[in-house]
């Protein structure tokens, strides 16, 4: 549980667990995309193009905001 570590360096198995998740949230996220950008591509009418695009943006932002969580959680406690 990452709560458990406020404050205190993520042990080597922990950041492992970490990346792990990481990695699959992101497959997962990128399976959702390819999905999204299919629907849109083939989309018949204005708004079912438009709501696929909708998916393919919210998608792409949860990916870049995972990545920031990555980053976060990579550098450690902050000096505050």
């Amino acid at each position: 549980m990452i709560a458990h570590h406020r404050g205190e360096r993520l042990h080597v198995a922990d950041t492992r667990d970490l990346s792990r998740l990481f990695h699959q949230l992101n497959n997962q996220l990128g399976i959702v995309l390819a999905n999204a950008e299919l629907l849109e591509a083939r989309a018949t009418d204005v708004a079912t193009r438009s709501r696929a695009a909708q998916v393919v943006s919210s998608a792409l932002d949860a990916m870049a905001t995972a990545k920031d969580i990555r980053k976060l959680s990579e550098s450690g406690p902050s000096n505050k």
